[in-house]
């Protein structure tokens, strides 16, 4: 199963027809960060009404992707910060409104990220490609997020990222491609794809000393329950 996320108010038509053009695949509907500067507040009212409509839709399952990125230099001046903090916590009042968890653009930015969640509270969701400290993941958890590891986890030198994904809780993992960017190590430069899934899960149960197999049902598990509206579309009437 696939959730595509959306980016921008351009892509909201565009990531729900994907969802409905495969089997396997759903969708959310968000802001990302690094696309704010364009952004309006319009956008953020054509959002709260895509998001309305899209309730109906049982392939809509989460707020995303949103969040803060401090990454980026034309992101981090002030003015940009304060917008993006803006559009990230209308958002997540979007999500807390409609009963919707959110799935999180978490790019040095971890603190602030957990600053509007403590002050907005949100059913929960994903922190996608984390790598912040031990002590911001107990605290992610502890407010009912997994957090989501991909291709950065597969490159031997990513030491801390490796380490947080074999010492923190299995029921807190769920794992994810970001394609088409951070490729694995084994297409590094190269496009990233969805199909890598099962080889990026195989990274993880040898980081954990597991089958592949256990990975595949504990992630699968812990995905359903960030996003319970996947279920619908899992079950065979779906």
């Amino acid at each position: 199963m696939i959730v595509i996320p959306a980016i921008e108010r351009g892509n909201f038509e565009r990531v729900a027809q994907l969802a409905h053009a495969r089997v396997n695949c759903s969708y959310a509907l968000g802001i990302h960060p690094v696309f704010v500067p364009g952004a309006s507040e319009n956008d953020l009212h054509a959002l709260r009404a895509a998001v309305s409509e899209a309730m109906q839709d049982e392939r809509f399952v989460a707020i995303g992707e949103i969040g803060l990125d401090f990454f980026v230099p034309m992101l981090t001046t002030p003015a940009m910060r304060r917008k993006q903090e803006f559009f990230y916590s209308e958002q997540l009042k979007l999500a807390r409104d409609f009963g919707l968890p959110v799935l999180l653009h978490v790019r040095r930015s971890q603190d602030q990220i957990l600053k509007y969640l403590r002050r907005i509270a949100v059913p929960g969701g994903i922190g996608h490609a984390f790598n912040g400290s031990f002590q911001q993941a107990e605290t992610f958890i502890g407010m009912g997020f997994k957090l989501g590891f991909g291709g950065a986890m597969t490159f031997t030198r990513a030491l801390q990222i490796r380490r947080l994904a074999t010492e923190l809780p299995l029921g807190a993992l769920v794992l994810e491609t970001d394609a088409p960017d951070i490729s694995p190590a084994w297409l590094r430069r190269e496009r990233n794809t969805p199909d890598q899934l099962p080889r990026i899960g195989a990274v993880l149960a040898g980081l954990r000393d597991m089958s592949a197999a256990e990975v595949a049902r504990a992630t699968c598990a812990n995905a359903i329950a960030a996003m319970p509206r996947l279920n619908a579309v899992l079950s065979p009437n779906a």
